[in-house]
């Protein structure tokens, strides 16, 4: 090894050599560059080079190369005499070029390593790019990007359109399931054409392009009106020379125009062959047809309505299932319209074209992911027609119409059965929105009266509409206090307990200073996890219950409840584990009863969870922090002997 990169070392000797006497480095620069060289060679020849290792090669030489040619411009700045380039000039190009080649051969398979490697050689228009690009074709013939890679360098560096072509159209035989690849093939055959086209308008022989013209249909319509404004560059001076001129001006249009219908015809011809083999190759792929579509409006073409239709009418077919695809439709028949007016009324014609799609898809695809895609729709149309970012602005007036339709469209998903639980919660909260709680509230109740009974949602926006008619009173009557205790008592028999804790928060806040009725909570609570006990989400309901007593009735209240929980069957680590928090928060703040409560806990808590390490740790540390040196010596052979001198437990202790 030692012989191979003292070999590769004295190869250099002629670029040193030239470096110093032409006055770029000196000559201890010169030695520490050798010994940096000689580090990283012996790192490549270890038995196993790590990739890194040839990347910090490379990056060393890139940096080393950027220093020689600014020193190489001062020297140059500095002396009158022009020199000749030399060997130090190639030489650093051509090692890390080098190093490349053998990152590459060594890693195979790493595509970014390929790609770095190109667009070095790209970079400093090495002659190598060629092979390599034929390597990288080679190893990686599934990568459409390689292909892209190449035929891009070969169109746009080499300018050679037959061998980017090539290149194309044998990177679509061996990845013919390449969205990037066919829509690349297709942008460069039409570019291609453009450029044929742009160098026949240079030469005067032809005029226009084949990019559309963006111009806005206000632009025109205001230009047309104020012609006057304006004359061509070219316009003839006097009425004589016109006349004179008719008919070889005619002569001039037709040739004009047919030579203009000539690279069209051929654009539009391309673009139906290409299209054609995508949708073969692609059949199920929706993006790809739409990106043929935008380049179809990009490009100005003939028969490029036609073309347009046929893809529509494609997409219809073979799309129509797929609720995106009518989504993809109706904003596309809005043509942009959401994005650059400052205010969509609802009657705008390219509106009500958008509702038509959307009424169409209903019929076509009546499902939920069809109804929370359309009302996302016209709830974007609403924040436009305001001009305002937010969505609870909804009580402007051009906005009637859209809430009118948007209410008869969850009406309509309400009756089709297509109500999911995010749309009726939605539902409900538009009548909120709008001030209309009588509506929330009746809706409220007849969702969970039916199909949404067992809804924590629904129930929890129900119970909310409920206080919040009662607020206006500072003090509820016991009538009020009442039917909201029997509508929450009638959703946790209904809610699963594993999704309540959110409901019965709401209700331990509400009735925090009504005695009776939190007394009533406790029990039910109480009760409620002993049924559905042996579940980690049931027992976070309990652990939620004590937090909330100790925050409003302090320690003493907390610790009676949690003592009830605590014996019912199957108490959860994680209750234990809150208690305990609760008690190791108490004694920080030197209340006397909280280490004794804390030692129960945990010896409560080894009895059920013996086998957890982290569970020992925590008691130790307790012992270790609060108690004496035997009680934490005691704790620590009590966990000896349970984990069995599990390693876990003693490197935690020695910590």
């Amino acid at each position: 090894m030692a012989d191979v990169v003292q070999y590769r070392l004295e190869r250099m000797v002629d670029e040193l050599d030239d470096l110093e006497r032409r006055g770029i480095f000196t000559r201890s620069e010169i030695a520490e560059i050798v010994k940096q060289r000689r580090k990283f060679e012996y790192r490549l020849k270890r038995p196993s080079p790590l990739k890194e290792d040839f990347i910090a090669y490379i990056d060393y030489e890139v940096k080393l190369d950027e220093l020689r040619l600014l020193r190489r411009k001062a020297v140059k700045r500095d002396s009158t005499k022009r020199k000749k380039k030399s060997v130090s000039d190639f030489a650093g190009v051509a090692r890390i070029v080098e190093i490349y080649r053998l990152a590459t051969m060594r890693y195979k398979g790493d595509i970014n390593l390929w790609f770095r490697y190109l667009e070095f050689c790209k970079q400093k228009r090495h002659g190598r790019i060629k092979k390599a690009l034929a390597q990288a074709i080679r190893f990686h013939p599934k990568v459409a990007g390689v292909w892209i890679y190449a035929a891009a360098w070969e169109f746009d560096r080499n300018l050679n359109v037959a061998a980017a072509r090539a290149l194309m159209q044998n990177g679509l035989r061996a990845c013919s399931n390449s969205e990037d690849l066919w829509v690349e093939y297709l942008r460069m055959e039409l570019t291609y054409l453009n450029k044929l086209k742009a160098r026949r308008v240079a030469l005067g022989e032809d005029k226009g392009s084949l990019v559309r013209d963006t111009k806005s249909v206000e632009d025109e319509k205001w230009k047309d009106e104020n012609k006057e404004l304006f004359m061509s560059l070219d316009e003839k001076e006097g009425n004589e020379k016109e006349e004179s001129d008719d008919d070889s001006n005619v002569e001039d249009v037709e040739d004009g125009t047919e030579k203009v219908d000539f690279f069209r015809e051929k654009g539009s011809n391309v673009l139906q062959a290409i299209y054609s083999g995508a949708v073969e190759a692609l059949p199920s792929s929706f993006d790809l047809r739409k990106r043929f579509l935008e380049i179809l409006e990009a490009t100005d073409l003939a028969h490029s309505d036609e073309i347009r239709n046929t893809i529509l009418s494609d997409l219809k077919r073979d799309f129509s299932k797929d609720p995106e695809y009518w989504n993809w439709l109706a904003r596309h028949e809005m043509s942009g319209c959401i994005s650059k007016e400052r205010s969509l009324e609802f009657a705008n014609p390219q509106m009500q074209k958008a509702i038509q799609v959307f009424e169409e898809g209903l019929q076509t695809v009546t499902s939920s992911s069809m109804f929370e895609i359309y009302i996302k729709f016209l709830m974007e149309a609403i924040v436009q027609s305001n001009g305002d970012d937010d969505e609870n602005s909804l009580l402007a007036n051009p906005v009637g119409d859209y809430i009118s339709h948007i209410i008869n469209v969850y009406q309509k998903a309400d009756e089709t059965g297509c109500l999911t639980e995010v749309l009726a919660d939605e539902y409900v909260s538009l009548y909120l929105k709008l001030g209309k709680t009588h509506e929330a509230q009746k809706l409220a109740e007849k969702l969970c009266s039916g199909k949404f009974s067992a809804s924590a949602k629904l129930w929890l926006s129900r119970v909310s509409i409920e206080i919040r008619s009662l607020s206006g009173n500072s003090t509820p009557s016991k009538a009020e206090l009442q039917t909201v205790f029997e509508l929450l008592s009638n959703a946790w028999k209904n809610v699963p307990i594993s999704e309540s804790e959110s409901l019965w928060l709401m209700a331990f806040k509400f009735f925090a200073h009504q005695g009776t009725y939190f007394d009533k909570l406790v029990e039910m609570s109480i009760l409620a996890v002993a049924k559905n006990h042996g579940s980690d989400q049931v027992f976070s309901l309990a652990s939620t219950v004590v937090k909330f007593v100790l925050e409003t009735k302090g320690s003493h209240s907390a610790r009676k409840i949690y003592k009830r929980f605590l014996a019912l069957p199957g108490p959860s680590l994680v209750l234990y584990k809150n208690c305990i928090e609760i008690e190791t928060n108490l004694l920080s703040l030197g209340n006397k009863d909280s280490l004794s409560n804390a030692r129960k806990l945990y010896d409560s808590a080894v009895a059920s969870y013996s086998q957890d390490v982290e569970l020992w740790k925590n008691y130790y540390s307790l012992e270790t922090n609060m108690g004496t040196s035997e009680t934490a010596n005691g704790v620590y052979w009590r966990a000896r002997k349970t984990l069995k001198d599990s390693a876990d437990f003693v490197v935690g202790s020695d910590l």
